[in-house]
């Protein structure tokens, strides 16, 4: 006689949350990272405001999403970047197959504005994610031999750029994440969290509008150069 793993039911509810239109665009849209409010997430997914606060409650009973309020508005933002890892990597499984292609010359834009460079909850993605993997690869600054690391070199080019590490927790200082668009891994974990945050603060990188894609600026063309030999005209 077998004993069921304890975990089945668990995961079941899991995938029954994630078993719905609705609720995964919610999820993609709150990868780039930021709160957003119900109102903003139901004109995004294109439901009513009273259907989206049904699945938004599903979600936060189920521990994938947080709730924050300022004053009367009400806020949602992933849970943390456990989930945040688990939405991009079955986004990366299935974005090859499933992508649509654009219908008009606007969606024609987004997506190549996503592909070019984007926020993947909190590090970057896309063709600067990867250029940015690469070149900190390329100058032995981080090793992929059996996952992702920092080397000291790697440690010490973060300190001297100004970009301080939080190593104090769980999360793991660096940590690849398969891009969905370059179907290679980039960095995450602790390492690619600050420096996307460096990257915005600095203003390396500008947002696009409301969406998760990112250009790089002047300053960043500059820093990125200089920093990590980086081509500008791989950034456009």
């Amino acid at each position: 006689m077998t004993t069921r793993d304890p975990r089945a039911p668990q995961l079941a509810r899991l995938a029954a949350l994630l078993a719905d239109e609705t609720r995964a665009a919610c999820l993609l849209a709150l990868l780039d990272g930021r709160p957003w409010t119900a109102g903003e997430l139901a004109r995004h997914a294109g439901v009513a405001a009273s259907t989206l606060s049904e699945h938004l409650g599903k979600l936060v009973a189920g521990g994938m999403l947080a709730e924050e309020r300022q004053g009367r508005h009400r806020y949602v933002r992933l849970a943390d970047a456990r989930i945040a890892q688990l939405v991009e990597d079955l986004t990366a499984q299935v974005a090859p197959a499933g992508a649509l292609p654009p219908q008009n010359l606007r969606e024609s834009s987004a997506g190549s504005a996503m592909a070019r460079g984007r926020t993947c909850y909190d590090h970057l993605a896309g063709r600067l994610g990867i250029a940015v993997t690469d070149a900190l690869t390329a100058r032995g600054l981080l090793v992929q031999d059996t996952g992702f690391a920092l080397t000291g070199a790697g440690l010490d080019w973060f300190a001297g750029a100004g970009i301080a590490l939080d190593r104090a927790g769980r999360r793991p200082l660096a940590r690849a994440c398969l891009d969905w668009t370059e179907r290679r891994p980039h960095l995450a974990g602790v390492a690619g969290a600050a420096l996307c945050r460096h990257a915005l603060d600095a203003r390396w990188c500008d947002r696009i509008g409301s969406e998760r894609a990112v250009r790089v600026t002047a300053t960043g063309e500059r820093a990125l150069g200089e920093l990590l030999g980086i081509d500008g005209a791989a950034l456009r």
